[in-house]
């Protein structure tokens, strides 16, 4: 296959990123409760899925504060030494925990991001979640200060909806500073960001749409509908709607055709759903797939190396309207 990588910009950054990323929760250690959704992995094997994903053209990583207390960065920034990577060769991004903080803790925090990532720079920091004591009005000017202090070197947001970004975007402008991203939920089996402004807001100011869960827990895959057995082993997504009788059987029309092309471009139904999500709505969108296996990053960096049609993307676009 061809290798169709090319950089992009995110948002109005000069950052310059893969449309493929790493998300990186699965190196929480099982550290707090929002690590233990994840089996914990061996130092070797953390080491393994950093170093295949560069060797596959991945160039940036994403991580965050809350991903076992720190435990998911200390591990990526050991990773990459491990790899041989010198700061400024890769791209981080990281998040803050907002919930049951002030944007005050931003300021007063951001030194225990640094030492966990330390020796790499913090080239996107994000606001987790929207739900803190202090509004994104209050965060944003917090963010302006790590910049002006050039602790960090852009800001992004997470699950943010439209009329809260556009509030951040609006408050960082008037300190000269674009909102680079919005990390929210979107792949093929939840495609709702296209109805609730989140989309059209993002492509009208020119903020880049960070997808995490861009296989939908594996979902859109086929995995589950083809050996349903595997739902009792896979943790807490267990309990959600997609993985029940009724959500699978709603899936199916999408999964079947996720299989019918993956055949046709003699690639695996991961790497289709990927492909639709970082091109269908031409450089807007990059995903950060994650990876606990040597196979997943393999099928993460395929992704890069061929484009679906244009045809076949509106095959998918059709089939998975149901759920926008």
């Amino acid at each position: 296959m061809e290798n169709l990588k090319t950089l992009r910009s995110l948002g109005r950054s000069t950052l310059l990123v893969t449309p493929i990323g790493l998300g990186c929760w699965q190196f929480s250690r099982q550290n707090n409760m929002i690590g233990k959704f994840w089996p914990p992995l061996k130092d070797d094997m953390i080491n393994k899925v950093i170093a295949l994903s560069l060797e596959g053209g991945i160039n940036w990583f994403d991580t965050a504060e809350i991903y076992g207390n720190g435990a998911s960065e200390r591990a990526l920034s050991v990773a990459l030494k491990s790899a041989g990577k010198k700061p400024g060769e890769i791209l981080v991004a990281t998040k803050w925990w907002p919930m049951l903080r002030f944007a005050s803790n931003l300021t007063k925090s951001i030194d225990e991001r640094i030492k966990a990532l330390d020796p790499y720079p913090i080239d996107l920091y994000q606001v987790h979640q929207p739900y803190g004591f202090s509004n994104e009005k209050s965060e944003m000017a917090a963010m302006s200060v790590l910049v002006d202090r050039k602790l960090i070197k852009n800001v992004g947001v997470s699950n943010f909806s439209a009329e809260k970004m556009k509030n951040a975007s609006e408050a960082l402008e008037k300190k000269g500073i674009p909102l680079v991203s919005n990390q929210v939920l979107y792949n093929l089996l939840n495609r709702r960001i296209e109805t609730n402004g989140v989309l059209e807001t993002a492509k009208k100011t020119g903020i880049s749409i960070i997808a995490y869960s861009p296989l939908a827990q594996g979902l859109v895959t086929g995995k589950f509908h083809d050996n349903p057995e595997l739902i009792k082993y896979s943790g807490v997504r267990k309990y959600s709607n997609g993985f029940k009788p009724s959500g699978l059987e709603k899936s199916l029309p999408v999964v079947k055709l996720v299989k019918e092309l993956a055949a046709k471009y003699n690639v695996t139904p991961s790497q289709i759903a990927l492909n639709w999500l970082v091109n269908y709505h031409g450089d807007t969108v990059v995903a950060i797939p994650g990876a606990t296996k040597e196979i997943h990053v393999t099928e993460n960096t395929g992704t890069m190396k061929f484009r679906l049609s244009d045809d076949d993307m509106e095959k998918l676009d059709r089939v998975s309207a149901i759920f926008k």
